[in-house]
């Protein structure tokens, strides 16, 4: 049996508008990042009618809760939560921008830019380890619910990276595979054992969003908020 996994990326936080890391640091979300996650609701309630969605799990985060509880309560469950997909620790970089970073040792942000495995930040949680990590809680989360779907609610990097170890793509190219996730984006998986299988990514469920899942059409990309990239 296959488990589909409908990963999603928290709201928007308080430090989107300036693009800081913010790895381990507990941000919470704004106005406009609780509004992503009640359309997120809305969107999750319109796909469970013709696909229930059978749990949703997030990561120990307050940002990656707070988006998960509207979706949980409109379709009348408890979330979960994973420690295992919490986000990656930035080390050096916690909590700054890559503009301040640069100013400060601009070497080894090229380092970093061109090879995020190679070019980790000092104290950072390593790439690889993070894809460890990531990919065998998302294994966890598709075994305990075999055969049904569950939405996930975690982290753009902790996710990039996770995406990149699962699909065969070396982990220090996910900065330029994956130049982001949207916030309260939907990225759709099948996990079947080692088996992974990618079914779309970055589907926004914005606003009508929800609207053209009822209809069975590809949601509009400028339906999406757009943020600036996340390292």
């Amino acid at each position: 049996m296959t488990a589909r996994l409908l990963l999603v990326r928290h709201g928007r936080t308080v430090w989107h508008a300036e693009n800081r890391y913010a790895g381990i640091s507990d941000i919470a979300l704004t106005d406009a990042g609780r509004q992503q996650a009640e359309e997120l609701a809305g969107w999750a309630l319109t796909r469970s009618r013709r696909e229930p969605i059978g749990a949703v799990v997030s990561s120990p985060l307050e940002r990656a809760r707070q988006t998960a509880q509207p979706p949980a309560r409109a379709l009348g469950l408890r979330p979960a939560v994973h420690e295992g997909l919490r986000e990656s620790d930035f080390g050096w970089g916690e909590g700054r921008t890559l503009a301040e970073l640069g100013a400060d040792d601009p070497a080894r942000v090229r380092a970093f830019e061109r090879d995020a495995e190679s070019g980790a930040f000092p104290g950072s949680e390593p790439p690889a380890a993070v894809a460890s990590r990531v990919c065998a809680a998302l294994r966890e989360v598709a075994v305990a619910h075999d055969g049904r779907t569950v939405l996930v609610v975690a982290h753009n990097t902790a996710f990039r990276i996770a995406l990149c170890a699962l699909l065969g793509i070396p982990v220090g190219r996910y900065r330029q595979v994956l130049p982001r996730l949207e916030n309260a984006a939907v990225t759709e998986l099948d996990v079947d054992g080692e088996r992974t299988a990618l079914r779309a990514l970055n589907v926004p469920t914005g606003t009508g969003a929800a609207a053209a899942a009822e209809a069975g059409r590809p949601p509009s990309a400028a339906a999406a908020e757009r943020a600036g990239e996340r390292p």
